[in-house]
């Protein structure tokens, strides 16, 4: 019995999709594994990856070619959300460490507001009341509470964020991804040369933190530090933004 045009159509986009999840599996080891160096050991890779193929099985059923987005692009999106969701039911981060990043939060966009520049090391620390390994010590604390992500590409020589486009929001939600990505474009010209060069290399030319140490010529644990701090400063830079946008608005 010969099938139905529009069952033969379905056929193929099951096996288009099925197709994309198989070529795409590498993508989330590879994702989960950058994720697993940045969160408690006790979260289990196999877990995180089990979560992330949802996730481009979610991606492969929802893309459609006609949008104009690379697929990786499209999955990643989905695939990294899914693991950070799972992460956030875990609720695993302590209050006080929760405490602790609203603290440098407020205390980054209050020096900013203050010496109207990005505030040094030092000066953060100062702040705060704590010496400067302490400061660093807290760094190395809020990695891992520390589920943002940040992703940067080039084109045409100017730093952009690469946005995937989700075909079940409406305008306005495409409007606010619009913004956010200027935004946050704009905070990460802002940064300093080094913490700019570092996320450059984690996110756009996904380097490991070990390997952008030999790059920039510092330990791990270094780049490590200032990598969680440049997502402080973007995170201040960008709540300073959207205050003043509500603010504007009412």
């Amino acid at each position: 019995m010969r099938m139905s045009a529009r069952a033969a159509l379905e056929t193929v986009d099951i096996e288009t999709r099925d197709k994309l999840v198989m070529d795409h599996v590498g993508l989330v080891k590879a994702l989960a594994s950058r994720l697993a160096h940045r969160i408690p050991a006790q979260v289990e890779l196999s877990e995180l990856i089990s979560v992330g193929v949802l996730g481009l099985i979610d991606a492969a059923g929802r893309y459609r070619p006609s949008l104009g987005v690379p697929f990786d692009a499209f999955a990643r999106r989905r695939i990294h959300g899914a693991m950070l969701d799972a992460l956030r039911e875990l609720d695993w981060a302590p209050r006080s460490l929760r405490k602790m990043r609203r603290r440098v939060d407020s205390t980054v966009a209050q020096l900013r507001h203050d010496l109207q520049r990005e505030p040094k090391e030092v000066e953060i620390a100062s702040a705060l009341a704590i010496s400067e390994s302490e400061y660093e010590r807290v760094l190395d604390q809020l990695r891992s509470a520390d589920l943002a992500v940040i992703k940067r590409a080039s084109s045409d020589g100017r730093d952009e964020l690469e946005v995937a486009v989700d075909p079940d929001e409406g305008p306005h939600a495409h409007l606010e991804r619009s913004e956010l990505r200027a935004m946050l474009a704009e905070a990460i010209t802002e940064l300093p040369e080094r913490e700019r060069q570092i996320l450059a290399l984690y996110y756009h030319e996904e380097l490991t933190l070990a390997e952008i140490g030999q790059v920039i010529g510092v330990g791990e644990s270094r780049v490590s530090q200032l990598r969680t701090q440049a997502i402080t400063r973007l995170r201040a830079s960008l709540g300073v933004t959207l205050k003043r946008r509500r603010d504007k608005a009412h």
